[in-house]
């Protein structure tokens, strides 16, 4: 596991299976418990607080990261890999954080 790769986890209800972003640094994975994820979702607004993703990440259709809805799970509820983010698109991840938090030096990324 690693930080920004995009995986299927077996989320509590009502969320359910659904993709979701690992958020954790990735040295993290080796000895944590309980991870930060985000969710990934089909239904696209347009939001500042949300990430375009799609077939170059590994899904099967245009998503969006949705980082209105991040989690702290258990490690052992997150599964197989679908794919990740490109590094280039980190800034995004934190811009959408900014966003989310109404941090305004991230919202600037």
């Amino acid at each position: 596991m690693t930080q920004y790769e995009i995986r299927w986890a077996n989320m509590p209800k009502p969320i359910g299976r659904r993709p979701v972003l690992l958020m954790s640094r990735t040295p993290a994975y080796t000895y944590l418990n309980k991870v930060v994820v985000a969710e990934v979702t089909s239904t696209l607004r347009g939001i500042p607080q949300e990430i375009a993703v799609g077939i170059e990440e590994g899904l099967k259709r245009p998503s969006a990261i949705n980082f209105d809805n991040i989690h702290v799970i258990a490690k052992a509820l997150v599964g197989t890999r679908i794919g990740a983010l490109a590094a280039f698109r980190t800034r995004e991840v934190k811009r959408a954080v900014g966003y989310v938090l109404d941090w305004p030096e991230l919202k600037v990324l």
